[in-house]
């Protein structure tokens, strides 16, 4: 079975996470409409039926995935060239 990439895997749960934490149920006691749409989307993502078993599946393979990579520093911009200076292009 294809499986999403461990980075798109991480921010579903990511944002699942948030919004069974942060979205109100509704007037039944069911989720909100954006956690039951990334339930939806995690069972699909992981091949099951039941958000539990997709939340279980998604860690499970996170688990055996790479460790994402540390966010690396940001380049170093370029020096400023004072005005009237030769651009570095050749002539």
């Amino acid at each position: 079975m294809l499986m999403p990439h461990p980075a798109v895997l991480r921010g579903l749960l990511a944002e699942y996470e948030a919004a069974a934490a942060d979205e109100p149920v509704d007037a039944t006691g069911r989720p909100g409409p954006r956690t039951r749409d990334l339930a939806y989307t995690l069972c699909v993502s992981t091949g099951t039926r039941d958000v539990r078993r997709a939340l279980e599946t998604a860690r499970r393979h996170l688990a055996d995935a790479p460790a994402p990579p540390a966010p690396s520093a940001p380049a170093t911009p370029p020096a400023p060239v004072a005005a009237g200076a030769p651009a570095g292009v050749a002539d």
